[in-house]
Parts: C-alpha cells; structure tokens; sequence
C-alpha cells in the first residue's frame, strides 16, 4: 500500500469494514434473517442495522474530533455503545 500512502491506522479500518461484510455476508447465507419491525417503524435487517451503526459511528467519531481535545479513542468506545442498541431495538 505504500503507492496510496495507507497509514496502518486507515489500513486497519478499511480491513475492519471489509471483514463485518464479510462476516454479515455470511451470517446471511448460513442464517437467513426475516426483516423485523424496529422503534423506526420499518422493517431491517442485520445489513441495515449495521449501516446505520456505520453511520451513526462515523457522525459521533466526527463529533467527538471536532468538540473536544480529547483521545479519538473514547470516540470509538462511544460508537461501539451506540451500535448496541441500535442492533437490539433498531
């Protein structure tokens, strides 16, 4: 990766992401999932939850930089406890 400049940092978040798909890829085929009814109203699946948890990750990690001083991460430990309920009740 040195012709992109990775960091080990981005390589190990890239990686991160390509193994949940993996991973959640799996978990499909082996346990098909019916779409079930969450605190949004509508119908998701295991993909789904994680996409928002993505998201919701990405907005609390980009909160965190910019409002406080503080180790990046306390921002990843903030998002892993926000993911939790959102694959509970989402």
């Amino acid at each position: 990766m040195q012709w992109m400049a990775w960091t080990i940092p981005t390589v190990i978040f890239f990686a991160s992401i390509a193994a949940l798909l993996l991973v959640f890829t799996a978990l499909a085929i082996r346990y098909p999932e019916t779409p079930r009814h969450g605190v949004l109203g509508m119908e998701t699946t295991r993909g789904d939850r994680l996409f928002i948890a993505l998201l919701a990750a990405a907005f609390v990690n980009l909160a965190w930089l910019g409002l406080t001083d503080l180790s990046q991460w306390w921002g990843l430990v903030i998002s892993l406890i926000v993911a939790l309920p959102i694959f509970r009740w989402v």
